[in-house]
């Protein structure tokens, strides 16, 4: 049975961040998603943005703006990517006749691969989920969607976040490689 009393929550909600806190975390993610996009626009094609997959958006808001968290850190961020990229494309390849079936697996397998793995990165299910729902452009690109857009747009942003993250003194990236 639920228990109602658990759903109460009994933390304080955390402090709110300093100004300069939240100006390095708006360079970074600018800098990061600009890096991604203008890679996409000068080697690949200058109509389209398919490098700038929008699980990128939330990686920004952990690599950027969360950079302490385990989940933010450049094993999870890339294997996160990358596992659950390779797992969607599967997913799509096996299970494409059923899109909402795909995307269900895809999903929850690329979860419990992240955990087992430990690169647990939220985004990461979004990765899956888009290789999935993603449309033609996306699945015409097969298990190249693992390198590009998902490993190698993860990797500009990580290269961003190793730079930015480390300019000021009050901010150290990462916590952990491995």
């Amino acid at each position: 049975m639920i228990s109602f009393e658990k759903m109460r929550g009994n933390g304080q909600s955390p402090p709110r961040v300093s100004l300069v806190e939240v100006f390095w975390s708006w360079v970074g993610s600018f800098v990061g998603i600009a890096a991604v996009a203008l890679m996409q626009y000068k080697l690949v094609d200058q109509t389209g943005l398919l490098m700038l997959i929008g699980s990128f958006g939330a990686s920004a808001v952990l690599i950027y703006g969360a950079i302490r968290s385990p989940l933010a850190q450049p094993r999870n961020l890339l294997g996160g990517h990358i596992l659950s990229a390779f797992i969607g494309v599967t997913a799509f390849q096996w299970l494409g006749g059923q899109p909402w079936l795909a995307a269900a697996v895809a999903v929850s397998t690329s979860i419990a691969l992240m955990h087992l793995t430990k690169t647990l990165h939220p985004p990461g299910g979004a990765t899956a989920l888009i290789a999935v729902i993603g449309g033609d452009s996306v699945h015409h690109l097969g298990y190249l969607y693992v390198v590009m857009p998902a490993a190698s747009g993860a990797a500009v942003m990580l290269i961003v976040a190793l730079i930015v993250n480390n300019i000021p003194k009050t901010r150290k990236y990462p916590e952990f490689w491995l």
